[in-house]
């Protein structure tokens, strides 16, 4: 059977779904394992929520970075 992956915030969407796959016919369950997302560009890997990044700071402190300009420089496709 096909598999369609829905993300939602609002618990109220689940609900309106429940609702809607008595009348259309399809199923909504829970993963039985986490799930891999596969993008197009890359894979996504889960990081680790532990990790410490304190260390980082020193690194990028006083360095007059600004993330629109990084991106614009930095990030551009190939």
């Amino acid at each position: 059977m096909p598999q369609v992956i829905i993300s939602y915030q609002n618990q109220k969407t689940l609900k309106a779904l429940k609702d809607f796959s008595k009348y259309l016919d399809f199923v909504i369950e829970k993963p039985k394992e986490k799930m891999k997302v596969k993008t197009k560009a890359e894979n996504i890997i889960s990081g680790n929520p532990k990790i410490d990044i304190s260390d980082l700071t020193a690194i990028f402190s006083n360095k007059n970075l600004d993330a629109a300009k990084l991106r614009i420089e930095l990030w551009q496709r190939k």
